[in-house]
């Protein structure tokens, strides 16, 4: 484990409030968001250790929460709470972004607001954890399951699960119509700091769903969302 330097550890400990956690050993942290881009010392085997544990620890409090779900609802819901972007939106909350390691070519494309970096550093943190505590899965697990308390208190297995672009494909191949069509309207901003704006555009309706966001994918989510509420209403 590599040192680090006293102004980076001073930088760190916002970051350790946020996550309500302080490390014993603050190389695990820095090491947790670091990219393989930065150098030859990053965070794949620590992302490769949370991915496990942050699975282990949301199945049994779903597993516990939902004592008569089947093993589906179980496995969708869990899926819901781990994806990459409930991950990269805690990530947010937590100014993440800001801290991570990342080189030059990283840097310059927007690799601190990418949602899987970001998700990447979320998991590689609580692997982290699990060692900066000697193993401590009771402790990480109550660390862990804070982030994630809003969330669970609201998932039910009786809700769709899946993102919006996923469930409006979905109800379109239902009615036997085609896939929306979606388009890249304007790319704003420096290459660091960009916005992507896309109209989604569904068969035999005339109203054009716009929306925006960080990514294509993002902006392409918020557009499919729109057109998701609109064919609801029509319903």
């Amino acid at each position: 484990m590599f040192k680090i330097d006293a102004a980076r550890e001073q930088s760190l400990e916002s970051l350790e409030k946020a996550i309500g956690y302080g490390f014993q050993n603050i190389a695990y942290l820095d090491r947790a968001l670091t990219h393989r881009s930065f150098g030859a010392e990053h965070n794949e085997r620590l992302e490769f250790l949370g991915d496990s544990i942050l699975g282990m620890i949301i199945a049994k409090r779903l597993f516990d929460k939902f004592p008569n779900c089947p093993e589906g609802d179980l496995t969708r819901m869990r899926s819901s709470l781990v994806r990459e972007t409930t991950l990269a939106e805690i990530a947010r909350s937590f100014q993440l972004g800001d801290k991570l390691r990342l080189g030059a070519g990283e840097l310059k494309s927007g690799g601190a607001r990418r949602d899987s970096l970001l998700a990447d550093a979320v998991e590689s943190i609580i692997g982290a954890m699990f060692l900066d505590t000697r193993q401590d899965y009771a402790l990480v697990c109550q660390v862990v399951l804070s982030w994630f308390e809003e969330r669970v208190n609201t998932i039910k297995p009786d809700i769709n699960q899946k993102d919006p672009k996923s469930q409006l494909q979905e109800m379109l191949q239902g009615q036997h119509r085609p896939l929306p069509v979606y388009t890249v309207d304007k790319i704003s901003g420096a290459d660091n700091n960009q916005t992507f704006f896309v109209t989604a555009r569904v068969s035999g309706i005339s109203t054009e769903f716009k929306g925006s966001g960080t990514s294509r994918r993002r902006a392409e989510q918020a557009a499919a969302e729109q057109a998701l509420h609109y064919l609801m209403q029509k319903d």
